[in-house]
């Protein structure tokens, strides 16, 4: 356990929460679900998977401070910010490189910082799974959510052939990643099995990932071979990221080296999950009146249905003959949507930052 170490993702700006998540309070540093930042559940949740000291959290310079304050038992060393968003591949490459320097090709996960999981037991033991066949063999491995309904909002793995078994549990085959699709599809990729949502978690040696960014995204790995003699050299890591990591090719881990590599393999999750990618998952999570109104926070609803409403502590939204909305008090700014439109908001918090830069 010693050896094995965990690296959290958690540079976004989460604007499908605005005006909730701020670019210096994104979601995950937010209690979405749950009373404690999304963050501070997930590093909660690694308590007797890895020790404390493992446990790196690649953030950016604008949330560094805020991610400190959020979680306490985090060492402020292994809270890295970076000076630009080079996206999840730029991301991936420099976590490798802060676990290659700690402990020579030790395995490492590497997890989004804002997912919901109750089971924590259900996901160390997976994780653990994933661990042992990321030590035994040169696999890039993945864990895939069986689906409970026909989502169009995540992607899929396609399962292969069964490999061997790590911990009694089956490593498949990836055959292949799938981009989101539309109903038809997912209903029919819910019915047939065999495919599986992608989580975005992976485990993995730094070895074996970094000679998969050489061979499928060779640009990158120029720059990060850049990033890390600089960083050798200068003895200096944040001096290293600001000379070389604004330079860094910008392009996602899955589109740069997943959908390409040899070795990706799977192990399905027997965890609950929920990504709560967009207001409306927040449904999921808490109960709904009569007429099928979920509040987060104080509210009042009458002759309205289906609407949901998220305020702050000393706010109370109400609502009266409406049906279908999202509502949702923050500080300075409130947004009324439909909930139709709830992908949407990703725009709309943009337009509002051309107009307010004050309110993103």
């Amino acid at each position: 356990m010693s050896n094995r170490f965990v690296v959290i993702m958690a540079g976004g700006r989460g604007e499908r929460f605005w005006p909730q998540s701020r670019l210096t309070r994104p979601k995950h540093l937010l209690p979405i679900v749950g009373d404690s930042p999304m963050l501070a559940q997930t590093v909660d949740r690694l308590k007797g998977l890895v020790p404390p000291e493992n446990v790196f959290v690649i953030t950016n310079k604008e949330q560094r401070d805020a991610v400190l304050e959020s979680c306490p038992a985090l060492l402020p060393e292994r809270v890295i910010g970076e000076p630009e968003g080079r996206d999840t591949a730029a991301a991936v490459g420099l976590a490798a490189l802060l676990v290659d320097q700690e402990a020579k090709d030790a395995a490492f996960a590497l997890l989004p910082a804002d997912h919901v999981i109750e089971d924590g037991e259900g996901f160390r033991s997976v994780l653990t799974s994933s661990f042992e066949a990321a030590e035994q063999d040169d696999y890039l491995v993945t864990i895939g959510i069986k689906p409970s309904f026909p989502a169009t909002g995540y992607g899929y793995l396609s399962q292969g052939e069964e490999l061997n078994k790590v911990l009694s549990r089956p490593v498949s085959k990836v055959d292949r990643f799938v981009e989101k699709p539309n109903v038809s599809t997912a209903e029919k990729y819910l019915s047939e099995g065999g495919y599986f949502w992608n989580a975005g978690m992976f485990v993995w040696r730094p070895s074996v990932i970094l000679s998969a960014i050489e061979k499928h995204a060779p640009v990158l790995s120029a720059g990060l071979k850049e990033l890390q003699a600089d960083f050798t050299s200068t003895g200096s890591l944040l001096g290293a990221m600001e000379k070389v990591y604004p330079k860094l090719e910008k392009i996602s881990v899955d589109f740069a080296v997943m959908e390409k590599a040899e070795g990706v393999v799977m192990l399905v999750s027997d965890f609950d999950w929920d990504d709560v990618g967009e207001w409306p998952a927040i449904e999921r999570h808490y109960p709904a009146d009569g007429n099928g109104n979920v509040f987060k926070g104080e509210g009042i609803a009458v002759d309205s249905k289906g609407n949901l409403a998220f305020s702050e502590q000393g706010h109370c939204i109400t609502l009266l003959g409406v049906e279908d909305l999202i509502v949702v008090q923050s500080g300075d700014a409130t947004m009324v949507c439909h909930k139709d439109r709830a992908q949407e908001v990703k725009e709309l918090a943009r337009k509002v930052g051309e107009a307010h830069p004050d309110l993103t």
